[in-house]
C-alpha cells in the first residue's frame, strides 16, 4: 500500500515554528536597541546594522521558507493523490536548507554581507540556495508530473510559479564575482543603477512571490479544508493567478522613486504597482467568500479565525502598497517608519498569521490527532497575534508619517526645522510600543511552540494511505 511521505513534512513544519521564534526574538531585540541603545554591548556583531539582516532571512527564509517547503509538500501530494516524487532528494532539500539558514545566521552577524537588502548572503551560500532550490522544483514538478487526478489543483498553481520565479530572481540578482575565497567577498556584476534596477526586481518580486504568490497557495488549500467549503470561486482563483503573474514583476521600480533610475521606469513601476491592488483584491475576496454558509464558525473555529484575520491584513497591506508607490505619497513615505509598518503588516499580519493557521491545521494530521492539544491556547495566540500586529503597525504609521513631515518642514528663510536628533527623539515613545507589540506577538510564538510540543509528544507519526484511482 503506498503511503504519502509525511516525514520532510514533519520535519519542516517543527523547524517553522523554532525559526519562527529565532526570527522574531531577534526582530524584538533590535526594536528593543532603538528604546535603549546601549543594548548592543559596543559589541559589533550585536549593532542593529549585523542582527537586523539576520532577522530579516530568519523570518522569510528559515520561517516563511520552512512553512513553504511543509505545506507545498503536503498539499502537492494530498491533491495530487501521490506520495513525493524522489523522498531522497526531499529529504535533502530540508537537510540542505536548514544548513543554509545556520550559514546565514554565522556568516550575517560577523558583517559577510553582499549589501543587497534580503539578498544579503556571499557567494558560496548563493551557490548553495540555488542548488537546493534545483532540487526542491525536481521533487515538487515531479510529483506533479505522476499525479493521479487530472486536474492540478489552484495551490499548486501558486507553489509551481513561486518555485520558477524566486530561483530565477534569486540566480540573476546574485551573479557576483568573487574576490576573496577567505573572507567570502564578492561584487555584484552589474554597474550602478541597474544593480539597484535588479535588486529590487528581485526584492519585490521576493515580496510577490516568496511572501505572497506562495502563502496564497497555502491559503487556496487551508481555509476551503478548515471551512469545510469549497473555494468561493475557482474562475477567480483563474483570472487572480494570472494577473497576479502577469503584473507583480513589474512593480520594483517604485522602491526607486526620486534616484538614479529613469524617470519613466519609476513611473511604470507606479502604475503596475496601482494595477496590482486588482488581482490582489480579488484573491483576498475569494478566501473571505469561501466562508459563504460557514461564518458561524468564526465564533467558535479560533484557526479558522486566524486565517481570515491574515487575509484581512493582506487586504490591507496590498491597498497599503500601492498607495505607497505613488510618487507624492513616496515622497513623504520612503526611508520612514512608515515603509516598517506596511513591510510588519504584511509580514507579521499576512505572511505568519497564515502560517499559523496552516500549520495548526497541518500538524494534528501528521501526527495521527483529530486537533491540536489546545483550543484555548490557539485563542490565546489569535489574540495575542492580532493584538501584537495592531500595536506594531499602527505605531509605525504615526512614527513614519511624523517623521516625514519633519524631514521634509522648513522655515522661511529655506533652513530645516528640525535636526535629525529632534526628529528621533519624537519617535522615541512610538519605538516603545513598537517593541511591546513586537514582544506580545513573540509570546504567541512561544504559545504556539507549546502547543505544538504537547500535541505531538507520545504521539505516533501517521502515514495515511494514497486513495486508489476508481476504476469504472
Amino acid at each position: 500500500m503506498e503511503t504519502y511521505n509525511y516525514k520532510v513534512i514533519r520535519q519542516f513544519s517543527i523547524m517553522t515554528v523554532v525559526w519562527g521564534i529565532v526570527g522574531m526574538l531577534v526582530g524584538v531585540i533590535i526594536a528593543a536597541q532603538l528604546v535603549w541603545p546601549a543594548l548592543n554591548f559596543d559589541t559589533s556583531f550585536l549593532t542593529f546594522s549585523r542582527l537586523r539582516p539576520l532577522h530579516t532571512n530568519a523570518v522569510i527564509f528559515a520561517f516563511g521558507g520552512s512553512a513553504l517547503f511543509a505545506t507545498s509538500y503536503y498539499i502537492v501530494q494530498r491533491t495530487c493523490h501521490t506520495s513525493l516524487f524522489l523522498p531522497g532528494l526531499a529529504s535533502f532539500t530540508f537537510w540542505g536548507w536548514q544548513l543554509i539558514i545556520v550559514a546565514a545566521a554565522l556568516t550575517l552577524p560577523f558583517g559577510f554581507t553582499s549589501g543587497k537588502e534580503y539578498a544579503e548572503l556571499e557567494w558560496p551560500i548563493d551557490i548553495a540556495i540555488a542548488v537546493v532550490w534545483v532540487a526542491y522544483a525536481i521533487v515538487f514538478f515531479g510529483t506533479i508530473m505522476k499525479r493521479k487526478t487530472s486536474h492540478i489543483y489552484v495551490a499548486n498553481w501558486f507553489f509551481a510559479a513561486f518555485i520558477i520565479t524566486v530561483a530565477i530572481l534569486h540566480i540573476v540578482n546574485s551573479v557576483a564575482i568573487p574576490v576573496s575565497f577567505t573572507m567570502m567577498k564578492s561584487y555584484s556584476v552589474y554597474p550602478g543603477a541597474i544593480d539597484a534596477m535588479v535588486q529590487w526586481w528581485y526584492g519585490h518580486n521576493a515580496v510577490g512571490f516568496f511572501l505572497t504568490a506562495a502563502f496564497l497557495g497555502m491559503m487556496y488549500y487551508f481555509i476551503p479544508k478548515q471551512a469545510g467549503r469549497p473555494v468561493y470561486s475557482y474562475r477567480l482563483s483563474v483570472v487572480h493567478f494570472w494577473a497576479l503573474i502577469a503584473i507583480y514583476m513589474w512593480a520594483g521600480p517604485h522602491h526607486l522613486h526620486y534616484t538614479a533610475l529613469p524617470d519613466w521606469t519609476q513611473s511604470l513601476g507606479m502604475i503596475f504597482s496601482l494595477i496590482l491592488l486588482a488581482p490582489s483584491w480579488g484573491g483576498m475576496i475569494n478566501g473571505m467568500m469561501t466562508l459563504s454558509g460557514a461564518w458561524h464558525k468564526l465564533r467558535t473555529d479560533p484557526i479558522l479565525r486566524i486565517l481570515i484575520v491574515s487575509l484581512s491584513f493582506y487586504g490591507m497591506s496590498t491597498f497599503e502598497g500601492p498607495m505607497m508607490s505613488i510618487k507624492t505619497v513616496n515622497a513623504l513615505s520612503h526611508y520612514t517608519d512608515w515603509t516598517i509598518g506596511h513591510v510588519h503588516s504584511g509580514a507579521l499580519g499576512w505572511v505568519a498569521m497564515v502560517t499559523m493557521g496552516s500549520l495548526y491545521v497541518l500538524i494534528p494530521a501528521l501526527y495521527g490527532k483529530k486537533e491540536m492539544y489546545s483550543t484555548k491556547l490557539i485563542e490565546a495566540h489569535f489574540w495575542t497575534a492580532t493584538i501584537g500586529v495592531v500595536l506594531y503597525i499602527v505605531s509605525m504609521w504615526i512614527s513614519g508619517v511624523m517623521q516625514g513631515l519633519m524631514w521634509r518642514a522648513v522655515n522661511s528663510d529655506g533652513t530645516l526645522t528640525y535636526s535629525f536628533v529632534e526628529s528621533l527623539e519624537a519617535m522615541y515613545p512610538f519605538y516603545f510600543v513598537r517593541f511591546l507589540g513586537g514582544a506580545i506577538f513573540l509570546v504567541g510564538m512561544f504559545l504556539m511552540a507549546y502547543n505544538v510540543w504537547k500535541t505531538i509528544s507520545g504521539s505516533q507519526p501517521a502515514d495515511d494511505a494514497v486513495p486508489q484511482p476508481q476504476h469504472a
